[in-house]
């Protein structure tokens, strides 16, 4: 069957997805937007991986296999940027399924929108017998982010974007340096690198992304992934953009907050001050500085140079009304606050 000279570029790395990885590409190739070349990228598998891509591209001419000695994911992910021939690159993973219209919907996306690095789509996890409570919590906080000022407001609590659900403009991830390893998450890494460099985010309103849950998940199995790695990630990148230069007060004195501190302190921030409602923490010292009563912030912030707020405390019920109470200050989150946690 002769295709059309392909528009999207769909790139997916494998290494030993054997069990699951026809059924992802089988989902793909019966896209409604037929103009694709799917570039796979075997990562030195064990399992029969690579001969069954080589299999399936002597079925379907859009399938381009790419056999390499295991590296990893970033090098497998590097090696299919150069390889991809368009100017958007759909990311896609060997243990997931796509909904039949996510290529058409994000490339026509991209088209009308050109403002817009890159676009992802809600999300379902599978299969629900494997899907915890709390992970469905993180499933409904992923699907309420889908303009671009809420994905940029809430980049510093966690990853917004789902990678394998991102079709993003080749150009723009070619110019940000590709995939880089700093120890901490691939794709948060390049979320929170393009962010810093002005670049925006969206996602289509719709479940266009089936993201296979299990043990065998990096996020479970890579210590990149962790909490520590999130936070020196973020800490990184807040103060290479809108902490740069800036007191810092920190509200939680918690777990979290120290956490964060720790980081922030390693990386030079001055931070004046903790805030806490707990009365007992209330008049005592976090690494050096007072812990303050909310009724203290105004003042302590009036005299603080360039201030800016951290809330870290990450119940997501204590974020709403941290937000309630900054806003009733006036102060407008993204500029006089940041969420962190």
């Amino acid at each position: 069957m002769n295709h059309a000279q392909p528009t999207v570029s769909v790139l997916l790395p494998a290494y030993d997805a054997v069990d699951t990885l026809e059924e992802a590409i089988t989902s793909i190739l019966n896209q409604t937007h037929e103009a694709l070349e799917l570039i796979a990228v075997d990562d030195g598998s064990t399992d029969g991986t690579g001969a069954l891509l080589d299999h399936l591209s002597g079925l379907d001419g859009r399938i381009k296999p790419f056999h390499i000695d295991h590296a990893g994911l970033i090098e497998a992910l590097n090696t299919g940027i150069d390889a991809c021939s368009t100017s958007y690159i759909a990311r896609f993973d060997a243990d997931d399924r796509a909904h039949p219209e996510r290529l058409e919907k994000q490339v026509d996306f991209l088209d009308a929108n050109r403002d817009i690095t890159a676009v992802a789509s809600q999300i379902r996890c599978f299969p629900d017998d494997q899907v915890a409570e709390g992970f469905r919590v993180y499933e409904s906080w992923i699907n309420s982010l889908i303009t671009p000022d809420e994905i940029a407001r809430e980049i510093y609590i966690e990853s917004p974007l789902v990678h394998p659900t991102v079709t993003i403009r080749r150009e723009s991830l070619v110019d940000i340096g590709g995939y880089q390893d700093h120890g901490w998450p691939e794709d948060y890494d390049l979320w929170l690198r393009l962010h810093t460099a002005g670049h925006r985010f969206a996602k289509i309103p719709e479940v266009l992304h089936e993201w296979r849950e299990g043990d065998s998940r990096l996020t479970r199995t890579d210590s990149r992934y962790s909490v520590e790695n999130f936070i020196r990630a973020k800490v990184n990148y807040m103060m290479e953009g809108p902490l740069k230069g800036r007191e810092l007060i920190i509200w939680g004195a918690g777990q979290m907050g120290r956490r964060i501190s720790k980081h922030l302190v390693r990386s030079d921030a001055r931070i004046v001050a903790f805030v806490d409602i707990d009365e007992k923490k209330v008049g005592n010292t976090r690494r050096g500085s007072p812990i303050i009563s909310l009724d203290d912030l105004p003042d302590v912030f009036a005299s603080a140079q360039d201030p800016c707020v951290l809330a870290s405390v990450p119940s997501r019920g204590a974020r709403s009304l941290i937000r309630e109470n900054l806003n009733y200050l006036g102060w407008v989150e993204g500029r006089e606050y940041i969420c962190v946690a």
